[in-house]
C-alpha cells in the first residue's frame, strides 16, 4: 500500500527532472517525508492513538533513518550524482524482494482470509483480470498526465508569488503529492486498522528515498544539485523527524494523541520558518533562535522523560 500511494512523488519527482526543475523533485522528496510523519501520524493520532507493530519498531524505522542518514550524506558534496541515485534504487529494490520474502511466508489461507474479511469473496476471471488491467493503465497514463499539469502548475505559482520552486516543492507539491497517504492512514484510523496507518507512512518515507529519488537522480543527467539551504537545514529536519520517531514508537508501542499534536505544531512551525525564509523575512533570525533554544530543547527532554518512564513497565512486561 505505501508503494502505491507513493505513485504521485514518483511521477512528479521524474516529471520534475526531465523538465529541469530538479529543486521541485528535490523537494518533492525531502517536503513529503517530513509531512508524511508530522502531519500524517500526527493527525491520525488525534484521531485516535496509533498502534505501532513491532517489525517497524525493529526493522522498518531503523532502516527509515538509516537510509534518511544515508542520503544527507550522498548530499554532502552538493550534488545527488546518478551513481548515489544507482546505490539507492538498488537499497530500493533488495528492500522490495525482502519484502516479499516476508510476504511468502505467509499462507494463502491466511492472505484469502484477510482479504475475504475486509471486501467479502471475490470470484477472479479473466475478464475480471482484463478489466483490472485496463483499469491499472488507465490510472497510470492519468497520473502521468496529472503530473505533468501539477509540475507546470507549481513552477507558474512559484514564479506568481515570487519565491523558489525549492520552497514550492517543500510545501505545497510535497503536500500535495502526500494527499493518497493522508487519506489512506486517516480512513484506515477511523477503520480501526491503526496498524496500517503508522506501517504506510513509514513505507512511503523508505520507497520516497531509495526507488523515487534514486530514480530521479539517475535520470537527471548530471545529477540533483543541493541547495546550501537543504544541506543545511531541510534534510537535518528530515533526519530528525525521522529520528523523534524512536522515543514515539517506544513508549508501549502506542503513538498518542498529545505525541501527535506535537508532531502536527512541529510542522506549523517548520512551514512557518520555509515562509520566511523565502521572503527572507527580518523575523526569522528570532525565530530560528526561539526553534532552537526553547522549544527543540523542551520536546526532546520531554520525550526522553517519557521514554525512561516507559522502560521499567516495559520491562516489567517482559517486552524485549
Amino acid at each position: 500500500m505505501a508503494y502505491g500511494t507513493s505513485a504521485p512523488e514518483m511521477a512528479v519527482s521524474i516529471q520534475s527532472s526531465l523538465a529541469g526543475q530538479s529543486d521541485i523533485a528535490l523537494g518533492n522528496v525531502i517536503g513529503s517525508n517530513i509531512f508524511n510523519v508530522l502531519v500524517i501520524l500526527g493527525l491520525s493520532a488525534l484521531v485516535s492513538p496509533l498502534v505501532v507493530a513491532q517489525q517497524l519498531i525493529r526493522l522498518d524505522v531503523p532502516i527509515m533513518i538509516g537510509i534518511s542518514a544515508l542520503l544527507m550524506l550522498f548530499c554532502l558534496d552538493g550534488r545527488l550524482q546518478p551513481s548515489d541515485g544507482f546505490v539507492l534504487l538498488l537499497g530500493g529494490i533488495v528492500y522490495t524482494l525482502f519484502l516479499l520474502y516476508q510476504s511468502r511466508r505467509e499462507t494463502n489461507a491466511e492472505v484469502q482470509a484477510e482479504y475475504d474479511q475486509e471486501y467479502g469473496p471475490k470470484s477472479t476471471t479473466h475478464w475480471t483480470w482484463l478489466i483490472d488491467v485496463v483499469l491499472m493503465l488507465a490510472g497510470l497514463g492519468t497520473l502521468v498526465l496529472g503530473s505533468r499539469m501539477f509540475v507546470y502548475g507549481a513552477v507558474d505559482i512559484a514564479q506568481a508569488i515570487g519565491v523558489s520552486q525549492l520552497v514550492i516543492g517543500l510545501t505545497i507539491v510535497a503536500a500535495g503529492t502526500s494527499l493518497p497517504e493522508l487519506a489512506t492512514s486517516v480512513v484506515a484510523t477511523l477503520r480501526g486498522e491503526r496498524d496500517i496507518a503508522v506501517g504506510n507512512v513509514v513505507g512511503s518515507n523508505i520507497f520516497n528515498i531509495l526507488t523515487v529519488l534514486g530514480v530521479t537522480a539517475m535520470v537527471s543527467g548530471p545529477g540533483i544539485i543541493i541547495p546550501n539551504s537543504v544541506l543545511n537545514f531541510d534534510l537535518p529536519v528530515m533526519v530528525a523527524v525521522a529520528l523523534a520517531c524512536i522515543p514515539i514508537f517506544f513508549t508501549g508501542n502506542i503513538i498518542s494523541r498529545w505525541e501527535g499534536f506535537v508532531f502536527v505544531g512541529y510542522y506549523v512551525a517548520y512551514a512557518t520558518y520555509l515562509i520566511l525564509r523565502a521572503y527572507d523575512h527580518e523575523q526569522i533570525a528570532i525565530f530560528s533562535q526561539v526553534m532552537l533554544l526553547f522549544v527543540i530543547p523542551i520536546t526532546v527532554i520531554t520525550l526522553l522523560t517519557v521514554l525512561v518512564r516507559s522502560w521499567p513497565k516495559k520491562k516489567s512486561e517482559g517486552q524485549p
